[in-house]
């Protein structure tokens, strides 16, 4: 397939193929993984994490295991389009979002006014020591180079018995819509215990992971 071709494939035009040849990059699949989904930029990139139902299976198995309330300050790390920062305003509980894509904290800042959307990374958080009560990644994990950093992170900024909450994609679905190449080679998955044990080792109590046709979700307490 030409460059062209793979662009259509994902939805993508000329504002893409343009962002593209101004990259100066030679790895054509990260760019296209960045652009589409880890540090998602342009027009098809708003649509997408703006529209009501992305990624609603997991924003809803977060949202059920955190079971946030009035008095939670939550922090989610990849908000993307600010859907479960919306959500979890209405639940009475603070919401502080952050993404390393400036289209998205834009996006995320709009689709949940009353949240603190800031752009910053995950494994360098701007928050101090035990700042949330609760902390969520949805459909991040996935993309991260260096999860125990990150989940050390966390639990850095969780106050003591803070709850994590992480969605992510099991290996089983390695080359599936959930999982397509070239972002399957890209990313890292890792297996249900594995999970159970970066969580453990970032310092975190009573991990334990739901692994629901693929879709893993991983729950812990700081």
């Amino acid at each position: 397939m030409t460059i062209d071709e793979r662009l259509r494939a994902f939805g993508l035009g000329d504002e893409d193929r343009a962002a593209w040849e101004a990259s100066g990059r030679g790895d054509f699949d990260a760019w296209l993984l960045d652009r589409v989904a880890r540090r998602p930029q342009g027009a098809r990139a708003r649509e997408v994490y703006g529209a009501e139902d992305v990624h609603d299976f997991a924003r809803g198995a977060i949202l059920g295991a955190l079971a946030l309330a009035p008095g939670d300050r939550l922090l989610e790390i990849g908000c993307g389009g600010g859907l479960l920062l919306r959500e979890a305003l209405e639940t009475g509980a603070a919401a502080t979002g952050v993404d390393h894509s400036e289209d998205m904290v834009r996006l995320a800042a709009e689709k949940a006014p009353g949240a603190h959307v800031v752009r910053a990374s995950a494994d360098a958080l701007p928050f101090p020591d035990g700042a949330f009560t609760a902390v969520a990644m949805s459909v991040v994990f996935f993309f991260l180079d260096d999860p125990h950093g990150v989940l050390a992170e966390c639990r850095r900024v969780l106050a003591p018995g803070g709850r994590l909450a992480v969605y992510t994609t099991a290996p089983e679905l390695r080359g599936t819509p959930a999982a397509p190449e070239p972002f399957a080679s890209h990313g890292h998955f890792h297996a249900d215990e594995e999970l159970v044990a970066l969580a453990a080792g970032a310092g975190f109590a009573g991990a334990r992971v739901v692994n629901e046709d693929g879709g893993q979700l991983l729950t812990a307490r700081a």
